[in-house]
């Protein structure tokens, strides 16, 4: 295994009394700088820097090496083989230690320390041998502080590969294709995008791709539900305070926006965003300034705004519940999401996505489905979109079958009907295989059963919230408690 703290260096030198020199001057500290080898041209050196890629930590290298490859020129031949590697230059052309515009022109090369070769005793020493030494040690750190960025940078590319293959827009139809485009043409820029269409349509998942397919790719990607905060909270969620604000703030408090600061934020749900929110976000569009509580300077900043509704904010703004100087600052770039049963090409492809998805999380091989099933997955009208195909594929698996009969999903679709209620729920089993149900977990059932009626057939989620009577957080939190995505 080899020895992390080793320094290991490739000399480059065709004088041999100015490499017996170099070695003489790292002879005491041979335990830690080893010269592993010695070429005497350019050519030589990248031939060798090619052939042994990412075994050398130094170069130190003459100046004026023989042949046509040297100088600056030979520096920047070797960065190219690896960025992180450190050179030295030790050259006769000078003995001026000031010379500004000769170190200027080494550095712009890629060079990491440069020392003269004279005056000195010719056959003994490096002139400024510690400095040298130095250099070489101060080189090795600073080599070591790039390649562990570069590991970060790798991870973080790769992080953003995978959410991208996580997130990707599935599906063959025209409307996904004109997604897709649309994605890729809007990412490039940092205009702000509204992105409408029904509950359950994949919005969110617009956003995401707008984002990590974007300029900003590499910044914080900052989701909000508008309809989840109740309204005396929103604007110091979004916004921030300071400390002393207001009672009981004994501290300040950084916004969303803030968070988001070079990179974006997504406003989901945005047309349940009170009017006095939708003032300062306006300011946020027009300026790059947060008002934050209890601060009169304005805090700076650059972010991207993403927003997106199930509402037709036309029709909002004519009911004065939401501002139309706003809604033309966020439509810059419309992007519409059509319901599922619009783009019936995908549905195939979408359950058998989401069934292996979620069969390998389960430990199990994906069902077949039978082809009078798909026909009627296809025909059927999806009032939940794509959350609602999604949360069937999780139940067909439950049912833990090899094929998918037609029985089965309309087992698990739970046929409703608006004229009752009662249409979409299973019949309620009141015994257990050890007896009587528990009446906590009778409770936690019909709970369960009611809060997916509801939810199915809601246009949003504050919509679902506000009819079950509940404020929009206790409404998560019990969805959460129930299991409910």
């Amino acid at each position: 295994m080899p020895n992390e703290s080793q320094i290991n260096v490739l000399l480059i030198e065709d004088e041999e009394f100015d490499m017996r020199r170099v070695e003489n001057t790292i002879k005491p500290f041979e335990e830690r700088i080893k010269i592993l080898d010695v070429v005497s041209d350019g050519k030589s050196a990248i031939e060798l820097l090619e052939k042994k890629k990412h075994l050398y930590d130094i170069v130190i290298m003459d100046f004026q090496i023989a042949g046509g490859l040297r100088g600056e020129q030979l520096i920047k031949k070797i960065k190219d083989c690896d960025s992180a590697l450190q050179i030295i230059v030790i050259t006769k052309m000078t003995i001026n230690i000031s010379d500004y515009e000769f170190a200027h022109r080494l550095l712009e090369a890629g060079a990491f320390w440069y020392c003269t070769k004279y005056p000195g005793d010719i056959e003994e020493y490096i002139y400024q041998p510690t400095d040298f030494i130095l250099s070489i040690f101060n080189a090795f750190e600073r080599k070591k502080l790039i390649k562990e960025k570069q590991k970060s940078n790798q991870k973080i590319v790769q992080n953003v590969k995978d959410l991208l293959t996580n997130k990707k827009i599935i599906g063959i139809s025209a409307s996904s294709e004109k997604m897709r485009k649309q994605i890729e043409k809007y990412s490039q820029s940092n205009v702000p995008i509204l992105i409408s269409g029904s509950s359950g349509t994949g919005k969110e998942l617009i956003a995401y791709n707008l984002h990590y397919n974007g300029l900003r790719k590499y910044e914080n990607f900052v989701p909000i539900n508008c309809g989840g905060i109740p309204d005396q909270l929103i604007e110091s969620e979004l916004f921030g305070y300071e400390k002393g604000a207001f009672t009981g703030a004994d501290k300040g408090k950084r916004g969303l926006f803030e968070m988001a600061n070079n990179g974006t934020i997504f406003l989901d749900e945005i047309s349940e965003l009170p009017i006095s929110a939708q003032v300062k976000l306006l300011r946020v569009l027009q300026e790059g300034e947060v008002e934050k509580l209890g601060r009169t300077e304005k805090v700076k900043v650059d972010v991207r705004i993403i927003s997106a509704t199930n509402r037709n904010l036309e029709d909002e703004i004519r009911e004065k519940r939401f501002r139309e100087d706003l809604y033309y600052r966020l439509n810059v770039v419309p992007i519409h999401v059509p319901r599922l049963c619009e783009r019936q090409e995908d549905i195939p492809i979408l359950i058998e996505h989401f069934m292996n998805a979620y069969a390998i999380d389960m430990g199990r091989e994906a069902p077949v489905l039978q082809k009078d099933t798909i026909k009627m997955l296809v025909d059927y009208e999806w009032p939940g979109n794509v959350r609602e195909l999604k949360n069937l594929a999780q139940r067909l698996l439950f049912f833990d079958e090899n094929v998918i009969t037609l029985e089965l999903v309309q087992a698990a679709l739970n046929r409703r009907s608006t004229s009752s209620a009662m249409d979409y729920n299973d019949s309620v089993n009141f015994r257990s295989e050890d007896g009587n149900r528990p009446l906590k977990e009778m409770e936690k059932i019909l709970r369960l059963k009611y809060f997916k009626y509801i939810r199915n057939n809601s246009e949003s989620d504050a919509e679902a919230a506000k009819k079950l009577g509940l404020a929009p957080p206790n409404y998560y939190r019990m969805c959460k408690e129930l299991g409910i995505k």
